[in-house]
């Protein structure tokens, strides 16, 4: 559906982070599930940022589902977004590489922070900001980060509007690497709850927010219209 995906693994996509740790560009890293995938069809700035992405990974067991129907490269494993940051936690705090917090209701990116770092003893987060800053105080926050200079900037602004603000800011970041986040912050700071593993394992994590969270009803709607999308697709294929 025109979304360029990494064909990666959970192993290799740390690995690539952390190449781009090493360079002196700013990188943006995406985690795009069907919803976002679903909205990109509509906004071209949206998929204008997915095209100029360094990375991408399928956070949505759905995106991976896809590409087994579909003719191309097949997606090896679903990589996702709040699991990748863990990983790139666990490495980072033997490291000197820094991490700022943007995002999430006021006061939620300073105690993920605190969460974040009794969790990985050695985590360096040069500073928090939230996301419900207003237009006119964007410019402020930006000097923060650039003051700070982070290598990794998570940004948790909700899609789409996280990645279409990384695309238009990256250029004035003193950043190495940019990642779209979403709500990982609550969860990180203990406000939201991950769904079980047994969940994960099975494909469901979806499912299990829905029924915890139903406010997200609507957002869900979009899953079965991209599963229907696959489906032509996928038909249209075979008949070539």
């Amino acid at each position: 559906m025109d979304v360029p995906i990494d064909v990666i693994t959970m192993e290799q996509a740390v690995s690539r982070v952390f190449s781009f740790f090493e360079t002196t560009e700013c990188h943006s890293v995406y985690t795009p599930n069907p919803e976002i995938i679903m909205a990109a069809q509509k906004d071209k700035a949206l998929m204008d940022a997915l095209y100029h992405a360094s990375l991408i990974v399928p956070d949505g067991i759905g995106v991976v589902l896809a590409s087994r129907l579909l003719k191309g490269p097949k997606l090896p494993e679903r990589v996702a977004g709040y699991d990748l940051v863990q990983n790139l936690f666990a490495h980072m705090a033997t490291t000197d590489y820094t991490v700022y917090f943007l995002g999430g209701a006021p006061g939620v990116s300073e105690e993920a922070a605190k969460v974040m770092q009794k969790k990985y003893k050695g985590l360096k987060i040069t500073g928090t900001d939230h996301g419900y800053f207003k237009e006119s105080e964007e410019e402020a926050v930006i000097q923060r980060i650039q003051a700070a200079k982070p290598d990794l900037l998570l940004v948790g602004l909700g899609a789409p509007k996280q990645e279409k603000w990384i695309e238009k800011n990256r250029g004035v970041l003193p950043v190495k690497v940019c990642i779209g986040v979403g709500g990982s912050f609550d969860v990180m700071a203990g406000k939201v709850k991950r769904a079980p593993v047994a969940f994960q394992k099975l494909g469901l994590e979806w499912f299990y927010r829905l029924i915890t969270q139903p406010t997200r009803a609507k957002r869900m709607l979009q899953l079965p219209v991209f599963a229907w999308e696959v489906v032509k697709l996928s038909a249209k294929n075979k008949n070539k």
